[in-house]
């Protein structure tokens, strides 16, 4: 590798392991600034390389799974072309440049950058969580209507941004080939910070993904889970004791209205099996599917609060079965990398975002979140990137 290749490749990684960590202070530096100069300057070294097929051949240049996720995006823009309005959905379909975070990702932060990569997303998510319990302990942020939401502009973005940075840093502690002592300071601020958002499906998301972390290590572990899951609950504020209970609670507003959300969802797929209502299309199309359903709490909903549901009444039959093809590809290549003990702690990271991603994911529309969206695919991407620098490693891991 020449000296001005390595250069470049220095710089592609500090910008790529910068966005994935400020993603979880704000979109502006990361969506506009960061990612968009990584994005050019790895098709820019593509295209001078001579490489730049191979960049995007799924086993060699990206994760096998790249291949039904750029499948899932034509489908996207075949959907958006059927939509009732065309222009409104192209523009939502912008979302999609998103994923070339994948190859951006796989290539350059490959050997040991994906760890140091790892360590910049927990640090600056650890800084992001102390900001949010500040929130709830000294600012008013402390009930369902004000939640701490730390830089980001939602809780619920925030909560799903620190689902996935607290899974990467246990990941971190379980797998880690030697013991790393500074993750530990880490877990409990972004535990603590987790809880006090209040939000269910961040919560459930966490405790299935790290329980599914803790029995691949070991099955006798998988008690400490809930054995921690009831002591948080016993030492939780009284607003988080209520919220706990509220999750077996059917006359909760919150779950009513996910139940009528999530039959209207089935209503468009029964309605539009194919190509769905169009992205961007459920809000202008939910006022005319609720009138058969009084028990609904709000007027009107942007999104049906279910990925697959969300997936499906959007882009039609075709697209959820190309997603869930995608999850299926990642989920089995990051756990195959696991078990075949290649950068573990990565590969653990990634099969618990993957976990925690679906469990939120059935109650939360996660995967259209720009912010949770962007360290997502870094985070599932990052453990092929890190057996990269071996090729007989990556190999085992394809």
């Amino acid at each position: 590798m020449s000296t001005r290749t390595s250069s470049l490749e220095s710089i592609g990684f500090v910008l790529i392991a910068f966005c994935l960590g400020l993603i979880q202070f704000g979109l502006f530096p990361s969506q506009s600034i960061l990612f968009p100069a990584a994005a050019i300057l790895w098709l820019v070294m593509s295209v001078r390389e001579g490489r730049l097929a191979e960049a995007v051949t799924p086993g060699r240049g990206v994760p096998a799974f790249f291949l039904p996720l750029m499948l899932y995006a034509l489908w996207t823009l075949v959907s958006a072309a059927m939509s009732s309005d065309p222009k409104a959905s192209f523009i939502d379909s912008k979302q999609l440049l998103m994923f070339l975070m994948v190859p951006v990702v796989a290539r350059f932060a490959t050997g040991r950058r994906a760890t140091q990569t790892v360590d910049i997303i927990i640090a600056i998510g650890a800084a992001g969580a102390l900001v949010g319990i500040v929130q709830f302990a000294m600012l008013g942020y402390n009930d369902l209507d004000h939640r701490p939401m730390g830089t980001l502009g939602h809780w619920m973005t925030y909560s799903g941004v620190l689902m996935l940075v607290a899974c990467t840093a246990i990941a971190r502690l379980i797998f880690h080939p030697a013991p790393v002592a500074w993750p530990m300071i880490a877990v409990p601020a972004l535990l603590v910070a987790l809880v006090v958002t209040n939000t269910r499906n961040a919560w459930i998301g966490t405790f299935l993904a790290v329980s599914v972390l803790l029995t691949i290590r070991n099955w006798k572990l998988l008690f400490i889970a809930p054995v921690v899951a009831v002591i948080a609950l016993v030492l939780a504020p009284g607003q988080v004791q209520d919220r706990a209970r509220s999750i077996l609670n059917p006359q909760d507003l919150g779950s009513r209205d996910r139940i009528v959300m999530w039959k209207i969802g089935r209503d468009m797929i029964r309605d539009h099996p194919v190509f769905g209502v169009g992205p961007e299309m459920i809000q202008p199309h939910y006022a005319a599917y609720r009138k058969a359903y009084p028990e609904a709490v709000n007027e009107t909903n942007p999104h049906l609060h279910n990925v697959p549901i969300q997936i499906a009444a959007e882009r039609g039959i075709p697209g959820l079965i190309l997603w869930t093809w995608f999850v299926v590809a990642a989920g089995w290549a990051l756990w195959r990398q696991l078990h075949a003990r290649i950068a573990p702690d990565i590969a653990g990271a990634g099969l618990a975002a993957v976990v925690a991603m679906l469990a939120a994911g059935l109650f939360e529309y996660n995967f259209g979140d720009s912010e949770f969206l962007m360290l997502f695919l870094g985070i599932i991407t990052l453990p092929f990137a890190a057996a990269r620098q071996n090729p007989r490693s990556a190999e085992s891991a394809r």
